[in-house]
């Protein structure tokens, strides 16, 4: 399949790699050049501009945050001046409702499909092909993109046919893993702060209450103290947690402890 990838930071580089390796047409596009130049050398093809890379039958976006998404897409020699019926735009990165919503609307009026497909999984499982992949579009939209899910996640979670379902469940996912490192944080400093041993703590937690993968991987990197480097930076983790508040707001629904976080994330980066 020929497909256009744009945006390839520590997430998208990875999961352009496994579509050249899997024998996929990939031309690139990036707004720092060199980072594109790099998958050129495994077989990929450079574009100039996003319009440039949406000459195929399917782009992904997997871009920082709404802006830089908004800007590839409806900028001049943007995607959607470079779609055609046929082809496909399927938004990978973790944007807003509200723009999921209003580039369904962009797409149908240009007669081109767009699916929602946000990831869970850091940039070691974007790269080993891993991640969990919450996608929402028409059925048989969604179908001509499952080869490409297959190829850059472990499993592919259908949400419905309204794209910005998939963009409010991941937004749902994030707001609850901000939440968890949270308590995460806390719970060590209260530990250390009494004499507790942090791998005595981790251990005790993870092999009794709190099982899950999500508790072991960060609250064992909590307990080591291995914050550098980030796999995913306090701004965009603040920019997740406001998109969840203006959804929950939108929809009236109150989220205590997601401005609890916010302002923890305020502070931190003050």
């Amino acid at each position: 399949m020929k497909v256009g990838f744009i945006g390839l930071g520590n997430m998208g580089s990875g999961m352009a790699r496994n579509l050249i390796k899997s024998g996929h047409e990939v031309i690139v596009y990036n707004r720092t050049r060199s980072r594109a130049e790099e998958l050129q050398q495994v077989g990929a093809t450079v574009a100039d501009t996003p319009g440039d890379a949406s000459h195929a039958e399917v782009v992904i976006t997997m871009l920082a945050d709404d802006r830089a998404l908004a800007q590839v897409a409806f900028g001049p020699n943007g995607i959607l001046s470079a779609l055609d019926s046929n082809s496909i735009h399927i938004s990978m990165s973790t944007i807003s409702v509200a723009l999921s919503d209003r580039l369904a609307e962009a797409h149908a009026t240009k007669g081109a499909a767009y699916v929602a497909a946000p990831v869970f999984g850091r940039p070691a499982a974007a790269e080993a092909g891993e991640l969990a992949i919450i996608a929402a579009g028409p059925a048989d939209v969604l179908e001509r993109c499952q080869p490409l899910f297959d190829v850059m996640g472990r499993r592919t979670f259908i949400v419905g046919d309204k794209p910005s379902s998939a963009n409010l469940l991941k937004l749902i996912g994030n707001f609850m893993l901000a939440s968890v490192i949270e308590t995460l944080g806390e719970a060590f400093a209260l530990g250390r702060k009494g004499g507790l041993d942090p791998a005595l703590l981790l251990d005790v937690l993870t092999n009794t209450l709190f099982p899950a993968p999500v508790y072991k991987n960060y609250g064992g990197m909590i307990a080591r103290q291995e914050f550098e480097p980030a796999g995913f930076k306090l701004p965009l983790g603040l920019k997740d947690v406001r998109l969840v508040m203006e959804a929950a707001e939108s929809l009236n629904v109150p989220l205590p402890v997601a401005s609890l976080v916010r302002d923890q994330f305020i502070t931190a980066l003050a």
